[in-house]
């Protein structure tokens, strides 16, 4: 008896969806006007830690800043409301700061250029998420509400959001998931509409 592939449908995406966060169109040249911004606002950031000896050597700047939130992670109101993330801020108070200050200086950078030239924007916006929930679990507000909205709408924008920049070309290189879902289907015999097949090559 001759085994047959299980394809599970796949859900299509919306008009609207497809035209904010795949299209290269419009869209892309918002989405290239956030990633500036957000990149540079992470490149600035970042430059200013790696340049500072007191995040390259040694860490007192990241162990004062876990010293500072652990403190605020008591009273009525806590500035830091998890129990779980005081322990991790001890842990980084105590021993992690030495090597942990250097990769968020670093870490900041690489996150800032990324953005900048457009390449692997929607990684380097999830990094930049994980940073500013970070940030925020420690009980910091300023600018990393709106880091995390513009970080998200980068990560679901990730088809598009580079075209202005390297990911026209890397995305095509490294092969997309819409781009392996075609293939898997193809060589499973599985007929691809055109309207379909368009949207899948536009998406890669």
């Amino acid at each position: 008896m001759e085994a047959r592939a299980i394809n599970p449908p796949i859900v299509e995406e919306s008009v609207l969806a497809r035209r904010i966060f795949a299209e290269t169109g419009p869209a892309s040249i918002f989405w290239l006007l956030v990633r500036l911004y957000l990149g540079y606002e992470w490149l600035v950031a970042g430059w200013g830690k790696v340049t500072d000896g007191a995040w390259m050597r040694g860490g007192a700047a990241l162990q004062g800043y876990a010293t500072g939130a652990i403190e605020s992670s008591s009273g009525e109101h806590p500035a830091v409301a998890y129990g779980w993330y005081v322990n991790f801020l001890e842990w980084i108070r105590d021993s992690a700061h030495v090597w942990m200050a250097p990769l968020v200086a670093v870490g900041e950078v690489a996150i800032g250029l990324a953005l900048l030239v457009g390449a692997f924007v929607g990684v380097a916006a999830f990094l930049g998420v994980v940073l500013n929930f970070s940030f925020v679990f420690a009980g910091s507000a300023g600018v990393n509400p709106l880091f995390l909205v513009l970080g998200l709408l980068l990560v679901l924008a990730w088809r598009n959001a580079g075209w202005f920049g390297l990911d026209r070309w890397l995305l095509p290189m490294v092969g997309t998931p819409a781009r392996r879902i075609r293939e898997r289907r193809h060589d499973a015999g599985v007929p691809v509409t055109t309207q379909a097949a368009k949207r899948t090559r536009h998406a890669t």
